[in-house]
């Protein structure tokens, strides 16, 4: 130990990671989350931490901003098993949230069995579910996961190349159920600067480079190209048109809930719509009111050209027969449009 001129031994100084723009934004942002929230004293909010830049930054926003609200800050780290060494890694990622004063450090393990989607569905399945176990075991009342502006826009640009409607436009919400995501509008190079300011030991996760994910292409080359060949400002461009989506799938989604009692009957194994409410009102809503309908009774969801058939019913009906949809059957019935549990499916009246 180091010892002053007359022998005496001296504290070890420690210095403390400088206070940037980039670690204030994070934790203003944070700050921002869960004042919104306005949670109970002593509430346990966790923090889902992979030991990346995001969530590592996150972690350590929490860790300053939560005592201050006087809520308690936790964190949650999944080892899906799914590369060599991944325990050793999330051992890794429960150290630094320990170095940052988090109570509990939780390593939960899940078994990420891929299903039809593919790997990343599959491991995304496995780790909300471990998300929830854990909420209800600790009884945390919120878990705020590390997803960033650059998130945002590559979920918009890939929701653009499938040709998927405003809802899948507006991107990753920035709150659904328990999950917050406080850093949605943080751009990804502020968090890693935050990360480097308070001197926090990150780890890469070699996934975020495999080319053979199709989130990683659009990262690595096309947005590339895009702030290459139109200039810059394509990741906040993106993020605004989530914001945007955002906003319109909102006010439909309200819109349909105002409407839906006055319009919508029980009938046997199924449910009735008035087919005139649906012809006044524009393409846009009646569109998401049929969609609505075929999900909230039967779970179905409807692609865009078994949305337009259903709403010929109501727009250009000739006599046509009943439409033989996944899970169910719809046809016109006088002044309705009935949706029924199609013949053998669990909804079925035997």
């Amino acid at each position: 130990m180091p010892k002053t001129k007359d022998g005496g031994v001296t504290q070890k100084s420690v210095r403390k990671p400088r206070l940037s723009n980039d670690v204030a934004e994070t934790r203003l942002a944070v700050r921002n989350c869960l004042k919104e929230e306005n949670l109970s004293d002593e509430s346990l909010v966790l923090v889902a931490l992979s030991g990346g830049p995001d969530s590592l930054a996150l972690a350590a926003a929490l860790a300053f901003e939560a005592p201050k609200m006087n809520l308690k800050a936790g964190a949650l780290i999944v080892d899906h098993g799914l590369q060599e060494g991944s325990h050793e890694v999330a051992v890794r990622a429960a150290t630094e949230a320990r170095k940052l004063d988090l109570d509990p450090v939780i390593i939960k393990s899940v078994d990420a069995q891929t299903n039809s989607e593919g790997p990343e569905s599959a491991a995304r399945s496995a780790r909300y579910g471990a998300f929830r176990e854990v909420a209800k075991e600790t009884g945390a009342v919120r878990i705020m996961l590390g997803h960033t502006r650059d998130d945002q826009a590559e979920q918009v640009l890939l929701a653009l190349a499938r040709g998927s409607g405003a809802k899948s436009l507006a991107g990753i919400p920035p709150k659904r159920g328990i999950f917050l995501r406080p850093l949605l509008a943080v751009a990804r190079q502020t968090i890693e600067k935050a990360c480097a300011d308070q001197e926090l030991e990150t780890w890469d996760d070699p996934h975020n480079s495999d080319p053979r994910f199709s989130r990683v292409r659009v990262r690595t080359r096309v947005l590339p190209m895009l702030e290459e060949e139109l200039g810059p400002g394509i990741v906040d461009a993106l993020a605004r048109t989530a914001e945007l989506a955002r906003e319109d799938s909102e006010a439909f989604d309200e819109m349909i809930n105002e409407i839906i009692a006055e319009i919508v009957e029980p009938a046997e194994a199924g449910i009735k719509v008035l087919s005139g409410a649906l012809f006044a009102n524009p393409a846009a809503l009646r569109n998401r009111i049929i969609r609505f309908v075929a999900n909230a009774e039967f779970g179905v969801q409807l692609t865009r050209q078994q949305t337009l058939e259903v709403a010929k019913l109501v727009t250009d009906y000739k006599g046509q027969g009943a439409l033989h949809l996944p899970s169910m059957r719809v046809k016109r019935e006088g002044s309705y449009i009935v949706f029924t549990a199609a013949p053998g499916s669990a909804d079925a009246v035997g």
